[in-house]
């Protein structure tokens, strides 16, 4: 691949990143609109790359394509959100299982790493970064699955569960039990416990739904006082 191919490749991937950002923390809120011409301007880049971009996006879910129309940053209800996190939490769990017997001695240690790395940078590192490192973990034990179909399915839910994940890991009422079942998934993978790792991906999404819950519930209160203020 020539420098220009390579580039060519990672200038959208980059203007992403960048929406990506700016969706997770809220600066883009869901249910507005994402007009092209409006945001190439604002990022200094052609229209070409942004719409190559909102496409990224728009595959990992954190923004809904509407032909003829300006995309709009997703917003979906409580039951849509609980309905893919029932499938994710299938999907973790058959892969914790599957990783449990058919992780390599070196991907277990790589991911004991990423578990180190993120609690050492929970309570004070950047919560993207550290956010993004969750999910690498994540997408880690389901590759070390070793099913090539299973770790295609679950990235793509995973990618659809983006932002409200973010949302989620913000909780930091539960940052104690998130760091914990992480380190439960890695004596899991240790001692090839299938039933061990299957039992900590449960409580971890068991919290997730809490969560997830919690914000929807909240996010619903603030619309109600503003109406009654109205």
């Amino acid at each position: 691949m020539t420098r220009t191919e390579d580039t060519d490749r990672t200038y959208p991937a980059g203007i992403a990143a960048r929406l990506r950002r700016e969706i997770l923390t809220g600066d883009l809120p869901p249910g507005s609109l994402l007009k092209e011409r409006d945001h190439a301007l604002r990022l200094g880049v052609s229209r070409t790359p942004l719409r190559e971009a909102i496409r990224i996006l728009g595959q990992e879910g954190l923004v809904t394509l509407r032909p003829l129309r300006s995309p709009i940053i997703a917003n979906p209800s409580l039951e849509e959100v609980l309905d893919e996190i029932a499938v994710l939490r299938q999907l973790e769990l058959f892969s914790g299982g599957l990783a449990c017997r058919n992780a390599t001695a070196e991907e277990i240690e790589a991911i004991a790493g990423m578990v180190t790395d993120i609690a050492t940078d929970h309570a004070l590192g950047d919560k993207i970064d550290v956010f993004d490192r969750d999910m690498r973990l994540h997408t880690a034990i389901a590759d070390a699955a070793h099913n090539a179909a299973l770790s295609r399915t679950y990235r793509e839910y995973l990618a659809r569960l983006w932002r409200i994940r973010f949302l989620s890991a913000r909780e930091r009422a539960e940052a104690g039990r998130v760091l914990a079942e992480h380190e439960e998934m890695i004596a899991a993978l240790h001692a090839r416990d299938p039933v061990r790792m299957t039992a900590a991906i449960d409580s971890h999404l068991d919290g997730l739904v809490r969560n997830v819950t919690r914000h929807f519930q909240r996010h619903a209160n603030g619309n109600r006082r503003k109406t009654d203020r109205g």
